[in-house]
């Protein structure tokens, strides 16, 4: 039986974890990643209760069909928050690469007004978000090849969805000191939200663990291939 927690986070330990973050290889998850899971996963569902209002998909609109190759024939069998904790253990990518994500994801959906992001999209946007974020915010980075292992694609497509991504961007990938903060000032506002952040943390079944184990075992095989 699947049972779960609330994990409690308040605006002022958000702040410290955001600008404070202690970058060593036995630090947590940073809390801007379980914020960040949230927000999406709401987005998500306000999105299916739009399309499901909706006459026609909104993936059938002509200025849209550009957008299509963030889709994937086979749904993930791996929650947002899951997702985003993978992508952080194996690439260890701090706070800041995840706030100038968020950026991109926002601006991606403004310069596409038609993209809605769904169960179907999200795993590859959230992996080219973060994947570009951090060559924009670190100063050393992983290979596409490496990224493509985390997110569970091939090299070739990772790279055909950062060069989309990009032109469906236009370039317009800096983020300035002011943006940077309206948009930590923004994911501390959710945070506020009630006096703390109320995060509903799965604590998944026996066969559950046993399959992401063996998945990580499979993973760390391949982790030090830097191709």
């Amino acid at each position: 039986m699947v049972s779960s927690t609330s994990l409690v986070i308040s605006p002022r330990k958000f702040r410290s974890d955001l600008y404070s973050y202690p970058y060593q290889a036995d630090s947590n998850t940073p809390l801007v990643v379980n914020v960040l899971a949230s927000l999406i996963e709401r987005n998500m569902a306000r999105n299916q209760s739009i399309s499901k209002n909706c006459s026609s998909p909104w993936y059938l609109s002509k200025d849209m069909k550009k957008t299509r190759i963030f889709e994937c024939h086979e749904t993930p069998d791996m929650t947002i928050q899951s997702y985003l904790e993978r992508i952080f253990r194996y690439t260890r990518a701090g706070p800041s690469v995840y706030v100038v994500a968020y950026v991109y994801i926002d601006r991606f959906c403004q310069n596409n007004p038609g993209f809605r992001i769904n169960v179907t999209n999200v795993h590859r946007l959230l992996i080219t978000t973060i994947m570009v974020a951090s060559k924009y915010v670190e100063d050393m980075n992983y290979r596409n090849s490496y990224f493509a292992r985390v997110g569970g694609l091939t090299t070739n497509e990772l790279n055909k969805l950062e060069l989309e991504f990009l032109f469906l961007m236009g370039f317009k990938l800096h983020v300035n000191v002011s943006v940077f903060e309206s948009y930590c000032c923004h994911l501390e506002r959710e945070v506020s939200i009630g006096g703390g952040y109320q995060i509903e943390s799965t604590l998944r079944c026996a066969e559950e663990i046993k399959t992401r184990q063996d998945e990580d075992r499979r993973y760390n095989q391949c982790a030090g291939l830097l191709l």
